[in-house]
């Protein structure tokens, strides 16, 4: 039986340490981390090969719920693949694990919360946006691609598929750039 720690934080400035000395602490050998956004599993690499990963008799721990997603449903599928594959998922903080019935209660109940919780930021960040453009202070977000490099590389012939290899990104965003007045 192996412990697999999986740690993650939602953005690049956060720091994952404190989770990973934990992991470590309750003796995972293997420990998964990613600084990705946990309100769905897309881009979560890691944790798709940890669920990969996972053998009988396993445990997948995190530090917390929302670490593992910050929505139910998501997080219940999680669950349940983990012991698909016959392994269990434990949560340190509060320690709650799926080896009994209560288990599956209360991580249920957490998964709601974190759902609400993602919620409750998500309100907070649009109304804060409000008053930043009310005031004139907002600028928008900070932007991941190069406007002018898209449009060279267009004029020069490429096609959308062309320009999105080149730059790493998704041919959608190569055309919302070009859509741009």
């Amino acid at each position: 039986m192996a412990r697999i720690g999986y740690a993650r934080v939602s953005t690049i400035d956060q720091d994952l340490a404190g989770q990973v000395a934990r992991l470590k602490a309750e003796g995972c050998g293997v420990i998964r981390s990613e600084k990705v956004s946990g309100g769905s599993r897309d881009g979560r690499a890691e944790l798709t090969t940890v669920l990969e990963f996972l053998r009988p008799g396993d445990e997948l721990m995190v530090t917390r719920l929302d670490r593992l997603g910050r929505d139910t449903r998501d997080v219940l599928n999680l669950i349940h693949e983990a012991e698909q594959r016959g392994a269990h998922v434990t949560v340190l903080d509060p320690h709650v694990s799926t080896r009994g019935e209560m288990g599956h209660v209360v991580l249920t109940v957490l998964g709601m919360v974190a759902q609400m919780e993602r919620r409750f930021i998500k309100e907070r960040q649009r109304e804060g946006i409000e008053r930043a453009k009310g005031s004139g202070a907002y600028a928008g977000g900070k932007r991941r691609l190069d406007r002018d490099r898209i449009m060279s590389l267009s004029k020069a012939g490429n096609g959308a598929a062309a320009i999105a290899a080149v730059l790493g990104c998704s041919r959608m965003q190569v055309y919302r750039v070009l859509r741009e007045p």
